[in-house]
C-alpha cells in the first residue's frame, strides 16, 4: 500500500531539498571562489616570480657591473702604485749611483794620500805595515 503524503511531508521534503540543495550551491560557490583566489594567486605568484626573476637579474647584472668597476679601479690604482714605486726605484738608484760616486772618489782620494805618505816615509809605513800585520796573525790565530 503505498501511502499518501500529507501537505506537510511534502513541505518538509521541499524544504529538506532545498536547503540541501542550498548548501551544494554554497559548497560549490565556495569551491568555485577558492579555484579562482588560488589561480589569481598563481598568477599573481607567477608574475611576481617573472618580475622577482627580472629583479633578480637586474641585481646579478648590477652587480656584475659593479664588479667590473672595482676591478678596473683596481688595476687603475695597481697601475698608479706601480709607476709610483717605479719612480722612486730610479730614485733610490739614481742616489745610490751617486753615493757610489762619492764613495769612490773619497777612496781615490785617500789612495792618493796614502801613496803619497808611503812614499814620503818608507820605513815607517813598513813598521806600521808589519804591525797591523802582526796584531791581524794574532787576532786570527785565536779563534
Amino acid at each position: 500500500m503505498a501511502q499518501n503524503p500529507t501537505a506537510d511531508d511534502v513541505k518538509r521534503d521541499a524544504n529538506a531539498a532545498a536547503n540541501e540543495a542550498k548548501r551544494d550551491l554554497n559548497e560549490g560557490a565556495r569551491r568555485v571562489a577558492d579555484d579562482v583566489r588560488d589561480t589569481a594567486r598563481n598568477l599573481a605568484n607567477n608574475a611576481g616570480a617573472d618580475r622577482l626573476a627580472d629583479r633578480g637579474a637586474a641585481i646579478a647584472n648590477d652587480a656584475v657591473e659593479a664588479g667590473r668597476e672595482y676591478a678596473e679601479r683596481a688595476r687603475a690604482a695597481g697601475q698608479e702604485y706601480a709607476d709610483r714605486a717605479r719612480v722612486e726605484a730610479e730614485r733610490l738608484y739614481e742616489a745610490g749611483q751617486q753615493k757610489a760616486q762619492d764613495v769612490a772618489h773619497y777612496a781615490e782620494e785617500r789612495y792618493d794620500e796614502v801613496s803619497e805618505m808611503v812614499r814620503r816615509h818608507p820605513a815607517q809605513a813598513l813598521g806600521i805595515a808589519a804591525g797591523v800585520g802582526f796584531l791581524v796573525g794574532l787576532l786570527i790565530s785565536r779563534r
